[in-house]
């Protein structure tokens, strides 16, 4: 079993391998984080790990409000995790390279990350200035039947995405566009599909590639049936221009 110590990022949303994070710092905790991530030695990567938040907020109150305007504001690496900050989160996320990482005037960060492997969270530690976790990091095994699960769900994006944009949208992903490996094709429909977190969660813990793909084309076909039968499509913007990776 490979273990890692790392920084820990929880965010409500999910980051899935080879897909970019772009991240707006601006909090206490977190722009500490960055600041040890600027020490890294030339050459090696600035990783910390993402985790999807179960139950919690991203962001820690900084001002009393309601129902109880007289409510301290949280502070410190757990502010907006509740006690157990292991409960707060799912138990898997991905490792973030931090590629990109430039401080502002005003002392936050502007940070593009790209994922690279995922991992089971064993412990967070919150003796520090920032939660940093002890991970498991997770192999991902093709399962039986990858190649040719990965066509199908491609042709079902394809259908799904043609039906969110409307008939007579002309900017389309073509196949010259999508990938062809069938880890990389999984990836990139459970991050460009509108899904909500906890599917999206569903199918980044998902055991292999082949059964990822499988759920993939069951919501899929699905959702394309639900835009199909709609009066109108309110999401057409999200198939105008290049696929948000996060």
């Amino acid at each position: 079993m490979t273990t890692v110590r790392l920084p820990l990022f929880p965010l409500n949303s999910v980051l899935f391998p080879g897909l970019v994070l772009p991240l707006n710092v601006f909090e206490e905790r977190y722009r500490a984080m960055m600041h040890t991530l600027l020490k890294t030695p030339d050459g090696e990567a600035r990783r910390f790990a993402v985790v999807a938040i179960r139950d919690g907020h991203e962001v820690a109150s900084t001002a009393p409000g309601l129902p109880d305007q007289t409510a301290v504001p949280e502070r410190g690496p757990t502010a907006g995790f509740g006690d157990d900050p292991m409960a707060a989160f799912h138990t898997v996320g991905c490792i973030a390279d931090a590629a990109t990482l430039r401080e502002r005037a005003d002392g936050g960060f502007e940070v593009l990350a790209t994922g690279t492997t995922r991992v089971k969270l064993l412990s967070v530690d919150a003796s520090g200035p920032f939660l940093t976790a002890e991970l498991e990091e997770l192999p991902e095994e093709p399962g039986d039947e990858a190649g040719a699960l990965a066509e199908g769900v491609l042709r079902a994006f394809r259908a799904y995405q043609k039906r969110l944009a409307g008939a007579r949208e002309r900017s389309l992903s073509t196949s010259a566009d999508l990938p062809d490996e069938p880890s990389v094709v999984s990836y990139l429909v459970a991050a460009a599909a509108v899904l909500d977190t906890p599917t999206k969660q569903r199918l980044l813990q998902a055991p292999d590639t082949a059964s990822r793909l499988r759920d993939e084309l069951t919501l899929l076909r699905a959702e394309t049936a639900v835009i199909r039968n709609l009066p109108s499509l309110p999401a057409i913007d999200l198939t105008r221009g290049p696929t948000s990776l996060n």
